[in-house]
């Protein structure tokens, strides 16, 4: 059965840094490539533009257990910028991962708390203040 999660790469000045994401490297641990999403997107243009700050992918489950630290190993040239937004088939929404002290950590969010998942590369983010599905 296969599982997935759905990844965004926030970060300034980044281009050069992401693009060895976006092609595909038998190398790497997963094979999907992350997907640029520029500025002309948010201008509604469309046409494309050289400036890109956000990047997206969706991986099947087992294969972006190396993707984090592999993210955190880059040599990000505004490391304070970069937010990696992660969310896992069973999370009830976003986790956010920043570079502190340079490690990525998951930035903890008000009304959530992550619970250990066997099939899970970073376990299940729950809210808090979720109704109970009865």
């Amino acid at each position: 059965m296969s599982r997935f999660a759905e990844v965004i790469v926030l970060a300034r000045d980044a281009e050069d840094v992401m693009e060895h994401l976006t092609e595909p490297d038998e190398a790497r641990a997963w094979h999907q490539c992350f997907t640029r999403v520029d500025d002309s997107v948010f201008a509604g243009t469309y046409g494309g533009s050289g400036q890109c700050y956000a990047w997206v992918i969706q991986f099947a489950r087992k294969t972006w257990g190396g993707l984090l630290p592999h993210l955190e190993s880059l040599d990000w040239p505004r490391p304070e910028s970069v937010q990696v937004l992660v969310r896992d088939e069973e999370d009830d929404c976003f986790g956010l991962w920043m570079i502190y002290d340079s490690k990525l950590v998951e930035v903890p969010l008000p009304r959530t708390h992550r619970e250990e998942y066997y099939d899970s590369v970073t376990g299940v983010l729950i809210r808090t203040d979720a109704p109970d599905p009865a």
